[in-house]
């Protein structure tokens, strides 16, 4: 039987009238509430954190050999007195003392290393370094091994890449460290001398090419024919490396190069020797001359009245004239003229296109100085060349040949050499890989 009570009925009205429910109620397990989502942004933080700027330091790697660096002061003053080791192993110690407050002279005090012998050591070893990072033959590099540091020391101004063709001459043609000297100087002097008679026969790239045009060049500052200007080709054609500088020199030699007419009556052989004038020749020279300088617009009249007599006396080499004049200039004694001791005189000419010869188009219009030597003022030789006076042009150089055709017998002087200027070099400056 089915009884139903009070009880159960209002429980049955409160679910059906409660607002909370629906009037089919779900059950309880699946109710989930709506929760409304929160959005949050982050706040940053009022003080910045500082960067780590610190660093801790870190010394450079040590230059010294791994048998050294465990060495203390008096170790490594023993190796250097000792030459314990080869010279390019113990050289690093030098600069090691310097930073420690030695001087060379404390240096030289107990190792017995004099200062310049010191410095020479520690270039060299650069040097070498910059021929290993080169890749240089290790053959190369050991012929340099045993008291090699005064052929490096030499070459010291040259570029990484002339350094290892260098070294590889002075290796095959066993120079000393005179050699290794002029043979530098013959790489870098090569680019200034542009321009000069039979340049572009000479390769830049070959050592032994520049180091014989030096020869080549000196040769022409000789008389021709001497003894001098023979064996300075002599010298120019042994160390000559490309088939070109080998023919020219071996023309002069023969005498193959003392000039033939071109089709426009212009003689290409210069029997006057044509020279470039080097930034610090003169204060490198054993002997220089003073002479007297007159202008080509002056005419003869300058010519004639310069001194004629410039010598020097007493111990100091003051130079004495026989009357005042207000322009000189100091030559290095080049041999034509070291021995004008009476008569000689320059004469400066702005534009080199005065002289009588086909002149190279690098020099065209390029003041010049003439040295003429008063004292011969015969017009002798048909291929000499004379200091002449010409009516309404000035001062000139002719050659003998002409001033004969034309009737003139006697000149101002006989030209004994012409000497361009010094300039700056612009085509011969370092990469900035070949910086060491």
């Amino acid at each position: 039987m089915l009884s139903i009570t009070s009880n159960t009925l209002n429980l049955c009205n409160f679910f059906t009238r409660n607002d909370f429910f629906f009037t089919n109620p779900t059950p309880f397990s699946s109710f989930k509430p709506l929760l409304k989502p929160i959005s949050a942004t982050l706040i940053p933080s009022s003080k910045p954190q500082q960067q780590q700027l610190y660093q801790p330091f870190r010394p450079p790697p040590s230059p010294l050999p791994p048998k050294f660096r465990s060495l203390d002061t008096a170790g490594r003053l023993d190796v250097l007195a000792n030459r314990l080791g080869l010279w390019f192993e113990y050289a690093p110690l030098i600069p090691a003392l310097y930073q420690e407050g030695f001087l060379p002279p404390s240096i030289e005090e107990s190792t017995g290393i004099s200062g310049v012998e010191q410095s020479r050591l520690v270039v060299a070893a650069q040097v070498r370094d910059s021929l290993v990072q080169s890749d240089t033959d290790p053959q190369v590099l050991a012929f340099f091994d045993i008291s090699g540091f005064e052929l490096l020391y030499e070459i010291r101004l040259l570029s990484a890449t002339q350094r290892a063709a260098a070294a590889r001459f002075v290796v095959e043609n066993k120079l000393d460290a005179k050699g290794a000297q002029d043979l530098a100087r013959a790489i870098k002097d090569f680019p200034r001398r542009r321009g000069d008679i039979a340049w572009e026969k000479f390769q830049y790239v070959l050592p032994g090419d520049c180091l014989s045009f030096m020869y080549y060049r000196q040769s022409r500052e000789h008389a021709n024919p001497s003894e001098e200007r023979i064996s300075a080709l002599k010298l120019a054609l042994d160390v000559a490396e490309s088939e070109d500088a080998k023919n020219v020199i071996t023309k002069e030699l023969e005498g193959e190069s003392g000039g033939e007419e071109t089709n426009d009556g212009v003689v290409d052989g210069v029997l006057v020797p044509v020279v470039r004038l080097k930034f610090g020749e003169v204060s490198e020279a054993s002997n220089v001359v003073v002479l007297p300088v007159c202008r080509a617009e002056e005419k003869e009249r300058e010519v004639l009245e310069a001194p004629w007599e410039c010598k020097s006396q007493g111990e100091f080499g003051v130079v004495v004239a026989d009357k005042g004049w207000k322009s000189w200039v100091v030559l290095p004694g080049w041999e034509p003229i070291y021995g004008l001791r009476n008569g000689g005189v320059v004469v400066s000419f702005s534009d080199a296109r005065v002289l009588p010869w086909k002149v190279n188009r690098w020099y065209k219009e390029e003041a010049i100085l003439v040295v003429a030597d008063r004292g011969r003022k015969e017009v002798a030789a048909d291929d000499g060349f004379y200091l002449v006076a010409v009516d309404g042009e000035g001062l000139k150089v002719e050659r003998g040949s002409a001033l004969k055709e034309s009737g003139v017998e006697e000149s101002l002087g006989t030209v004994v050499v012409v000497v361009r200027p010094p300039r700056e070099v612009t085509d011969d400056e370092l990469n900035d890989e070949d910086w060491e």
